[in-house]
């Protein structure tokens, strides 16, 4: 279920995402040719994934469950009991709003170079309720309990950067060089392609 949303979120802004990405590439390249800025593939490409991530977001956010009532749900947890776990709805309004945040929180910490929970949780808790004020005026409800599981998603993602950067210290010298990181990202870079043709229906692998 969570996987068909954003399959049907990317066929939504697929015209808008390809002609913002090879824009701002254009730029971003140039800026480096320009500048004699040292390039490195695997930093660049995330910067790029958090930037599809956020337009996906946008998208997910703003155009899903557009016949839920509009309202106000301000008592904790109410939401979150009101379905049956493993029902799914439980999966897609729960886990989902729990998933959805990971990314938000992995990125942001690797920016800010967070290393404490206090560092995102400003964050995430602003980025959520603007998303849930913005939704309130588009005909949705405002939920505190979907603020609450996208900032345990942001948790997640924090803990998640925290223990693979310290991973990594700990991994062999070789496993740690841009080289290997660029190589990986190269081949995330193929199965995206791959991915994102296969639901536009481009059909190019």
């Amino acid at each position: 279920m969570i996987v068909d949303t954003l399959t049907d979120a990317i066929q939504e802004i697929w015209p808008m995402l390809v002609i913002f990405l090879v824009i701002l590439i254009a730029i971003r390249v140039s800026y480096i040719v320009i500048n004699h800025e040292k390039f490195v593939f695997y930093k660049e490409f995330l910067n790029l994934l958090f930037i599809i991530y956020i337009l996906l977001l946008y998208q997910l956010l703003t155009s899903t469950e557009i016949n839920k009532n509009s309202g106000f749900n301000l008592v904790p947890f109410t939401e979150i009991f009101r379905y049956e776990i493993g029902s799914k709805n439980f999966i897609y309004n729960v886990i989902g709003n729990i998933i959805i945040f990971i990314p938000f929180g992995y990125f942001v910490s690797g920016y800010v170079k967070a290393n404490k929970v206090s560092h995102i949780l400003f964050i995430s808790i602003l980025s959520s309720l603007t998303v849930e004020l913005v939704q309130l005026q588009i005909g949705r409800s405002f939920d505190i309990d979907d603020i609450l599981l996208n900032v345990v998603g942001s948790i997640i993602g924090f803990l998640l950067f925290i223990g693979l950067t310290a991973i990594k210290k700990h991994l062999p010298k070789f496993f740690q060089r841009d080289l290997f990181y660029n190589c990986l990202c190269i081949l995330i870079l193929f199965l995206v392609l791959f991915y994102f043709a296969n639901v536009i229906g481009l059909g190019w692998f």
